[in-house]
């Protein structure tokens, strides 16, 4: 944002007009931190993860095991399918989200808009639900992407989800 040169672990900006994450200096993140700084424009992304009560991929209605869902500030709901190609979104069906929010009353209070997302592994046998900051989920989008080899993934892309999975800790700051 500032310009200056940043360490491998630094913070994120939503730029809510663009959509878009902004690397931010660790005296920019300060200046973002009340909630009010951003002038509506930008969102400082917090850092905090919180490991859910399982919600399943079937009750949100989407058609993968692996996805995330970032909600809009009208309440809405899209779900992001992380890929070799990228994040594929895909809207969730309102009354489907009312659904799973009155089933998961911790959900419904750790979302904010944009900047925390609901994250869910149903895929191979796992069942892991969290709520995260959204640069978890583009650092997921990314490492699919890098690992990603053939039609079928390859033989790195699971092990590196596993990996990333396993290295989410409830409350940790991340980078």
């Amino acid at each position: 944002m500032c310009g200056v040169d940043l360490p491998e672990r630094h913070r994120h900006t939503l730029d809510e007009q663009r959509e878009d994450l902004l690397c931010v200096c660790r005296a920019c993140a300060l200046l973002f931190e009340r909630d009010d700084a951003g002038r509506g424009r930008y969102r400082l992304v917090p850092t905090e993860r919180r490991r859910l009560p399982e919600v399943s991929p079937r009750d949100l209605g989407i058609p993968v095991s692996l996805a995330f869902v970032v909600t809009r500030k009208d309440g809405t709901a899209i779900a992001h399918y992380p890929s070799a190609a990228g994040a594929t979104r895909w809207e969730i069906d309102t009354e489907a989200w009312r659904t799973v929010l009155r089933g998961c009353p911790q959900l419904a209070a750790g979302l904010t808009p944009g900047v925390r997302a609901l994250l869910v592994n149903a895929a191979r046998g796992h069942h892991e639900t969290w709520i995260v900051p959204i640069d978890d989920c583009y650092r997921l989008v990314a490492l699919i992407h890098r690992e990603w080899k053939g039609l079928s993934g390859g033989d790195t892309v699971w092990p590196a989800i596993e990996e990333f999975f396993a290295g989410l800790q409830e409350g940790s700051p991340h980078g």
